[in-house]
């Protein structure tokens, strides 16, 4: 599934397109206008973020699925993220050119100095999860399962 949206979106002109509904009334008619794409490339951008549950038709208009608000909001992090990229560089350099890991205090002390978004600060302050593959393989058989009980 997460592969699936990925690629959806992976394409610019999709990307653009998810982005213009994202923040506009969701018209077809101006969104055709406005991305300079063929209807053909137009229809089948829009017919994949549908498939991948990223957007949603009503009474016309275009707009994004619950899916589709989760997955923008976090392309706005990454986004603004990359606006960071390299005073996070910075701060990964200097974490490894002492060849110790940095106390947590000077670490905290410096992401304050260098990063002033809130939202970068607490992903870059919550601790490391003790997460492993095999932690999240069962969660994706169980998503299968759905899946195919949602097709039936």
């Amino acid at each position: 599934m997460i592969t699936e949206v990925l690629k959806k979106i992976s394409d610019d002109k999709a990307l653009t397109l998810f982005n213009t509904i994202a923040v506009s009334n969701g018209d077809k008619y101006n969104l055709l206008k406005e991305m300079n794409l063929t209807p053909k490339q137009y229809y089948s951008r829009i017919s994949g973020l549908i498939n991948a549950g990223l957007i949603k038709r009503h009474k016309g208009k275009y707009s994004l699925t619950l899916l589709g608000k989760v997955v923008y909001d976090a392309q706005m992090i990454i986004g603004k993220a990359l606006t960071y990229y390299w005073k996070l560089r910075a701060i990964e350099s200097i974490e490894m050119s002492s060849g110790v890991r940095l106390p947590k205090e000077e670490l905290t002390q410096l992401i304050n100095t260098l990063i002033d978004n809130h939202s970068i600060k607490d992903i870059l302050f919550k601790e490391p999860l003790s997460y492993t593959f095999e932690d999240h393989q069962p969660h994706q058989h169980q998503q299968l399962k759905v899946a195919k009980l949602i097709e039936n």
